[in-house]
C-alpha cells in the first residue's frame, strides 16, 4: 500500500469533496457526450439492448467511483475490464486510471495502465465504428489513458516530493532544536560549575575551621552568599536562552576576564592575568575565550588546589585571537591546608568537551594537557576576522 492510500475511516475534507465532486462530472459528462455523439451515428450492428446496457453500466461505472479512495485497483479493474466492450464507461475507467496513479506505487500503475491498454486493444476489434478505422480508435484510447496516468503520475511524485521536503524541514528542525539543547547545557555547566566551585572552596574553608575568628567566618558567608545568589542569577540568565533569539543573546567580553580573574582571587587563588589584545574583538570569538578562562579557572580551583594560575590572551585583527592558562603543579595536601570539598559532577570531563565544541563551531582549535613541571596548560587559537 502507498503512502498516499486513504484509511477507510478517514474524513473526507472539502478539497477532497471538491475534487471527488468534479471528478464525477467529468465521467458523467464524458458518457453523456458519448452518448450524444452514438446516438447520432448510424449503428446497424448494434442491436439496441447493447446500448441500453452500455449506458446501465457508464452509470454504475460513475457511481462507483465515489470508492475510488479506498479501492483504487479494485474499482480500476473493473472499469478496465468493462471498457474492452463499454464506450460509456470510458470516462470513470479514466478517472480510475489516474487514481491510482495518484493513490499507489508506480508499478501498481503500470500494470493496471498495460491492462487498460489491452481493453483498449479488444475494443477497437470488438467495437464498430462507422468512418473511424480500428487503428485511429486505438491510438484515441491509448492517448486519453495514457493522459490521465501521467497526470496520476505527476501528482504522485509531486506529493512525495512535498512530504520529502516537510520531512527535511522536520529533521533540520529537530536537528535545531538539539544544538540549541547542547549549546544551552554548555552554558549551564560553564556558569554553574564556576559559581559551585567558588562556594566549595569558601564553604570547605568553614567546614575546617570551625573556630575561625567572627570576622573570617562573616566574611566567608557573605562570599557564599554572593556567589550563591550570582549562581542563581546565571541559571535564569542560561534558561532565558530558551526563549531569546540566538540573535539577541548578550555574549561577555575579554574585559570580563578580568572579573573571573578578581573572584578567583578572592576565592585565595593565584591568578596572573595578562592581555595584550589591540582592538575589540568580535562577540563569538570573545565569549568563547571568556568560557575558556571561565573552565580553566573553574578546573584549576577543583584539581590544582595551591596553584599558581597564569592567564594570558593576545592576538592580531584578521589572524588569530590566542588564550593560553597555565597552572603549576598543585600543592600537596596538608592538615592545615586541606584541598576543598570537590563541585557537583567534577571529573566528569565535560567542560572541555564543551569547550572543544565551542571552539569547533566558530573554526578555532583547542589544545591542553600536562606540563612537564608538573602542571596543567589549555590553549585555544579563535578566529578574529576583520
Amino acid at each position: 500500500m502507498d503512502e498516499f492510500a486513504v484509511s477507510p475511516t478517514s474524513r473526507r475534507s472539502v478539497r477532497d469533496w471538491l475534487v471527488d465532486i468534479g471528478l464525477f462530472l467529468f465521467a458523467a459528462a464524458f458518457g453523456i457526450m458519448t452518448a450524444a455523439q452514438r446516438l447520432q451515428m448510424p449503428a446497424p450492428d448494434v442491436v439496441p439492448w447493447v446500448f441500453q446496457l452500455d449506458q446501465v453500466i457508464g452509470v454504475l461505472g460513475c457511481v462507483a467511483l465515489w470508492i475510488r479512495r479506498r479501492h483504487p485497483v479494485e474499482l480500476a479493474l473493473a472499469l478496465v475490464v468493462l471498457s474492452a466492450f463499454s464506450e460509456l464507461v470510458a470516462g470513470a475507467m479514466l478517472v480510475a486510471l489516474f487514481t491510482v496513479a495518484v493513490h499507489r506505487a508506480a508499478r501498481t500503475t503500470f500494470a493496471v495502465f498495460t491492462l487498460s491498454l489491452l481493453a483498449a486493444l479488444v475494443y477497437a476489434v470488438v467495437r464498430q465504428e462507422v468512418g473511424t478505422p480500428r487503428e485511429v480508435l486505438f491510438l484515441l484510447g491509448v492517448a486519453a489513458q495514457g493522459s490521465a496516468t501521467g497526470w496520476g503520475l505527476f501528482v504522485h511524485h509531486r506529493r512525495r516530493l512535498v512530504l520529502s521536503l516537510r520531512e527535511s524541514a522536520a529533521r533540520a528542525e529537530a536537528e535545531a532544536q538539539q544544538r540549541a539543547r547542547e549549546a544551552i547545557a554548555r552554558e549551564i555547566h560553564d556558569v554553574l560549575g564556576h559559581r559551585l566551585s567558588l562556594l566549595s572552596v569558601h564553604a570547605g574553608a568553614l567546614e575546617f575551621r570551625p573556630d575561625a575568628p567572627a570576622e573570617d567566618i562573616a566574611r566567608a558567608a557573605k562570599v557564599i552568599r554572593q556567589s550563591a545568589h550570582q549562581a542563581l542569577q546565571d541559571l535564569r540568565e542560561a534558561i532565558g536562552v530558551l526563549r531569546a533569539p540566538v540573535g539577541e543573546l548578550l555574549q561577555p567580553s575579554l574585559t570580563d576576564i578580568e572579573e573571573l580573574a578578581a573572584e578567583s582571587r578572592r576565592a585565595g587563588m593565584r591568578v596572573n592575568l595578562t592581555q595584550e589584545v589591540p582592538g575589540s574583538v568580535p562577540g563569538r570569538s570573545a565569549g568563547t575565550a571568556y568560557r575558556i578562562v571561565q573552565e580553566a579557572l573553574t578546573n584549576a580551583r577543583k584539581h590544582a588546589h595551591g596553584a599558581q594560575v597564569w592567564v594570558h590572551t593576545t592576538g592580531t585583527p584578521g589572524q588569530w585571537l590566542s588564550i593560553e592558562v597555565r597552572n603549576s603543579a598543585p600543592d600537596a595536601p596538608s592538615s592545615a591546608a586541606p584541598a576543598p570539598a570537590p563541585a557537583p559532577g567534577e571529573g566528569s570531563g565535560q567542560g572541555l568537551v564543551g569547550l572543544a565544541e565551542r571552539v569547533a563551531l566558530i573554526g578555532g582549535r583547542l589544545e591542553h594537557g600536562p606540563t612537564a613541571e608538573g602542571g596543567w596548560c589549555l590553549s585555544a587559537w579563535l578566529p578574529w576576522p576583520v
